[in-house]
């Protein structure tokens, strides 16, 4: 009988050190349980009907009220979709990133929505905005629409190996296999194929060139992608995996290295926001020097998504 006991005590103890959140020592990333968020209130320009518009980023527990540029709060690390942008004098304010509770507990809620843009009670423009939330920056205000990526400062300097990233997450997904263009320009067109929310954690080894030109390794891969609707789901865990992941079984090509229109950008010793080109993979030992970390509604081009799909995420840390 003590011997029954004691195999009961030890399957119990097994099973326990095995379910999400307990596999893994967790490395928290700050603020990343979003339960504090900065309030910004943006006035919209009069042309555009002049509303009030409300825009929130990951941070400290605060308000700011004006036009102003947003530079991150109290160290920080995360960025989002929600822009303040001033084109050509026009104030207009974005927001799809923002504080939710589900079942009780504050989590980020990413959603993809058309805003409706009216230019003096006459012109009417479509834009679709997806909702994304990364680590890094956004240089504000957005002067244009043009090369997105150009905006924002994607990673954060990071020098250890973490097996997975762990989070909870909600998907609610709309069952349709179509996606829709919307850039504000032209006409809104309906395009075939399923949208999918994604998320993923990128580590880099990087370096400077004498002419300001940043360069990478790959040093670390997890990226999946959703494309249904999913529970509300705590301790999930994204593995990582390290080196040339190019001839594993799981490997997709939306995994592979980012450069050329698809290349993210930093700011260089310069002072330039500049493209991180990833030159090749790094071997399976090498120490990163930065972390990408991003997870958004949508997969695709800017200015094209599926209306109405909502993620939900929440506690993201680093796995070891």
């Amino acid at each position: 009988m003590q011997r029954i006991k004691n195999f009961c005590a030890l399957a119990a103890l097994i099973l326990l050190f095995s379910l999400p959140g307990y596999s893994l020592t967790l490395e928290k990333i700050r603020y990343g349980d979003f339960s504090s968020w900065v309030t910004r209130n943006i006035k919209e320009s009069a042309v555009i009907g002049g509303k009030q518009k409300t825009l929130y980023a990951v941070g400290p527990t605060q308000t700011i009220n004006g036009n102003v540029a947003y530079t991150p709060k109290g160290g920080s690390p995360w960025a989002s979709s929600n822009v303040y942008a001033k084109v050509s004098g026009v104030v207009k304010g974005s927001n799809t990133v923002e504080p939710a509770v589900v079942n009780g507990n504050k989590m980020a809620k990413l959603v993809t929505k058309m805003e409706h843009v009216k230019v003096l009670g006459l012109l009417n423009m479509d834009v679709m905005v997806t909702g994304t939330l990364f680590l890094g920056k956004i240089r504000e205000p957005i002067s244009s629409t043009k090369s997105p990526y150009s905006k924002m400062e994607m990673g954060i300097p990071y020098t250890k190996r973490p097996k997975a990233l762990v989070f909870d997450y909600k998907i609610d997904m709309p069952n349709v296999n179509t996606r829709v263009k919307a850039s504000g320009l032209g006409a809104k067109k309906t395009l075939q194929g399923r949208d999918q929310a994604e998320v993923y954690v990128l580590l880099q080894k990087r370096w400077e060139d004498e002419k300001g030109n940043i360069h990478a390794l790959r040093v670390g891969t997890g990226r999946e992608r959703y494309n249904k609707s999913i529970p509300l789901t705590k301790g999930h865990e994204l593995p990582i995996h390290y080196g040339d992941i190019t001839s594993k079984p799981f490997y997709k090509s939306w995994m592979g290295l980012l450069n050329g229109n698809k290349a993210y950008h930093a700011y260089n010793s310069k002072g330039k926001l500049v493209p991180v080109i990833e030159e090749g993979w790094a071997s399976a030992d090498e120490t990163p020097t930065h972390v990408l970390v991003m997870a958004s509604t949508t997969c695709g081009e800017a200015f094209v998504g599926t209306e109405g799909i909502t993620f939900y995420i929440d506690n993201i840390a680093f796995g070891h």
